[in-house]
């Protein structure tokens, strides 16, 4: 097992290396499809397994086109990683879709929405307490 130190700096390692190949390495049309970023990457504790989560921008039909595209990849990623990191073993390389910022999105719609519905009542009170000095 690996320390948490070294775990973090693997991962970011691997973060920063997947996403300069998501640049100019990964020559699949398909990634291509929708605006892709890579939001974090999870290293299991014996540097075994490194899950690469990703946030896609674009129509449902790009997300699933880019996911099969980078899913496609992963052996390309794998031995590209192992000539850019310098591992005993190169990690097993998941892609997974990471929807964290549309639901973060989505949360931030339904509080301006809830917002916006008070405003009226906070102007009734203000009106009430005017009336009342």
């Amino acid at each position: 097992m690996a320390n948490n130190r070294r775990v973090s700096r693997i991962s970011s390692l691997i973060k920063r290396e997947v996403s300069q190949m998501l640049l100019n390495g990964i020559k699949d049309d398909r990634v291509g499809a929708g605006m892709v970023s890579i939001t974090d990457v999870n290293v299991s504790g014996d540097l075994q397994h490194a899950k690469i989560f990703v946030s896609i921008y674009g129509t449902e039909e790009a997300k699933a086109e880019t996911m099969e595209g980078l899913k496609s990849s992963t052996a390309f990623v794998r031995k590209e990683l192992g000539h850019r990191i310098r591992l005993r073993r190169t990690p097993e390389v998941i892609f997974l879709e990471d929807h964290s910022l549309e639901r973060g999105d989505r949360i931030l719609n339904l509080i301006n929405q809830i917002s916006s519905d008070r405003e009226p009542s906070n102007s009734i009170t203000d009106d009430l307490n005017e009336d009342i000095n």
